[in-house]
């Protein structure tokens, strides 16, 4: 009825969504109307003109812009000037509010700033998509409430923003290394960007040591990207990489950047994850891992910034180090918790029980973390794979010693007593 009253559909089916949106939130409150079409076709087409007044008013301010302003500051600037500063930066250092949490603020500017849905950032949260879809919501009101100007803050607190925009950027970066959707697992979009901007984060704090961390994790870790994917698409796991296909400049130049931040700087959890990820890149070989440092390094993790996550990935390594049985124990902790339902738990258990010896307890683990990632499909086949292939396979073995030689990195995890 609107398109044939008024003969702009765009607009019309905005309007008609828009009222549709406010029946969802009136209705249950003040009851279903006694002509339900009549009410949506008077709220929708009250929406329609609101919006078209709002275009001509809009309209005009541009006119009376353009019309008082000289012609010469409408013609743009030749092509060998200097290029426009990108502020994207600064935006995100203006979405991370202090009236808002820190979770608040992250995940607002993950969605006005960094690209991601809303699905991907609760993916990221290990909430549910309406959760995070409330908790967005209440931040945009809660930025209105104070009345929240969109200018860069006052140096003073810029860095105490800081916290919040780096972790913007390594979930970014995470989304795009892990898709938690879709049929790609890798999204070298997001990487890209992520890495970009946490270069042009550390060019301007070169001495701020999690800064450094951050970018030396994300190189470390998109170094092995290559290598991670298949040829189909499929996700190959760390223990069958080529890891001729690494990128060796990238880790050398991570590894380089974990070194300066550990010995210059308070430790911090990015710089112990890169730290970690360092470990991995420069082993020649599974068997050649330096588990023991990994262990000491997650202990470190966990005692610096406390997480399930960390633990998960710590008992991994405490089934490398301690046997299987150990990894297990530490495993059981995080079933009552928020890991509970998540396909992660359920590989690493399908993992260790593997080591075990146990084909057949791993195989329903497989299956188990397969039906809870819905959401990647690559992840989703890999894990079907793994249930189906634990019935042929045999015991996983091997002989995880170190090399025997302490880098920098290595000795300062010594001195600390790990």
């Amino acid at each position: 009825m609107l398109v044939r009253r008024y003969g702009d559909f765009s607009a019309a089916e905005d309007a008609v969504q828009e009222a549709i949106v406010a029946a969802v939130e009136t209705w249950p409150r003040d009851g279903v109307p006694e002509h339900p079409a009549a009410w949506l076709h008077t709220v929708a087409a009250r929406r329609y003109v609101d919006h078209v007044r709002s275009e001509v008013a809009r309209a005009r301010r541009e006119r009376t812009v353009l019309d008082t302003t000289g012609r010469d500051a409408l013609v743009g600037p030749p092509s060998d000037a200097d290029v426009p500063r990108d502020d994207l930066l600064e935006l995100f250092l203006l979405c991370c509010h202090p009236a808002l949490s820190t979770s608040a603020q992250v995940a607002l500017t993950l969605r006005a700033v960094g690209g991601l849905t809303t699905a991907e950032i609760a993916a990221a949260f290990l909430v549910p998509e309406k959760t995070m879809n409330q908790r967005i919501f209440r931040a945009k009101q809660r930025l209105r409430e104070v009345g929240a100007r969109f200018e860069l803050p006052p140096e003073a607190e810029q860095s105490a923003r800081l916290a919040a925009v780096r972790q913007v950027l390594y979930l970014i970066f995470n989304e795009g290394y892990s898709a938690s959707s879709g049929p790609q697992l890798h999204r070298s979009d997001l990487t890209r960007r992520a890495l970009w901007l946490t270069r042009r984060l550390h060019d301007r704090l070169p001495d701020d040591g999690e800064t450094t961390g951050l970018l030396a994790l994300m190189m470390l870790t998109e170094a092995r990207s290559a290598a991670r994917v298949g040829p189909d698409g499929e996700l190959v796991p760390l223990t069958e990489q080529d890891r001729r296909r690494w990128d060796r400049r990238a880790i050398a130049e991570g590894s380089a950047l974990v070194e300066r931040a550990l010995t210059t700087s308070t430790p911090g959890p990015y710089q112990i994850q890169s730290a970690i990820a360092a470990v991995h890149a420069e082993a020649s070989t599974t068997e050649e891992t330096d588990w023991p440092q990994v262990l000491a390094l997650y202990e470190l993790l966990e005692r610096l910034a406390p997480n399930p996550v960390a633990t998960l990935s710590r008992a991994v390594a405490v089934g490398m180090v301690h046997g299987p049985a150990a990894g297990l124990a530490l495993l059981a902790q995080l079933e009552s918790g928020i890991l509970a339902g998540h396909h992660r738990l359920h590989a690493v258990r399908a993992h260790l029980l593997e080591l075990a010896g146990d084909r057949a307890s791993a195989a329903t683990a497989w299956r188990q973390a397969a039906e809870l990632a819905a959401g990647s499909d690559p992840e989703r086949r890999h894990l079907l794979r793994r249930a189906a292939a634990a019935s042929d396979s045999g015991r996983i073995e091997g002989d995880h010693q170190g090399s025997g030689m302490f880098t920098a990195r290595q000795r300062w995890v010594l001195r600390r007593g790990l």
